[in-house]
């Protein structure tokens, strides 16, 4: 079983998607072990994202992170990682697909409404921002989508 981390940004929050962004994930059989709201400040945002500082977006990525609640969550599945970047779609909403979040819902490269680690090294890393291990559940599903 892998983890994975996920941000659903301040403008899918504003825009009431979490719910519709949140039943994908479970109906592609991504178990949620963790989440929760989270209204970011500037220090852990800068934790976040220390690995953009000193990139022309930065700043913009601090003011949009800590502009509004946003809530964090952490996936399992088998090969979460990989199964969650190809569902959120391309960084840039102008070319990625129909069918993905971003390119259903996002309309800014800059503000494109979901964050999703980019490998288990990254994963570990943001859960362990966000989450304490007793707030992750382990259960198991009654229903195992992949069987």
């Amino acid at each position: 079983m892998e983890s994975t981390f996920v941000i659903l940004k301040p403008n899918a929050v504003q825009r009431a998607l979490v719910g519709e962004i949140t039943s994908r994930f479970e109906k592609r059989g991504l178990r949620i072990a963790a989440l929760k709201m989270v209204s970011m400040n500037r220090d852990l945002a800068l934790r976040l994202y220390s690995e953009h500082e000193g990139k022309p977006f930065f700043a913009d990525l601090i003011a949009f992170i800590t502009s509004g609640p946003s809530v964090v969550m952490v996936l399992e599945a088998e090969h979460a990682v990989s199964i969650v970047r190809s569902m959120i779609g391309s960084t840039d909403p102008a070319v990625a697909p129909p069918g993905t979040i971003r390119g259903d819902y996002a309309v800014s490269t800059g503000h494109n409404m979901i964050h999703a680690s980019d490998s288990i090294g990254s994963a570990r890393r943001e859960i362990e921002i966000f989450f304490t291990a007793g707030e992750l559940s382990d259960y198991s599903l009654a229903v195992k989508p992949w069987l």
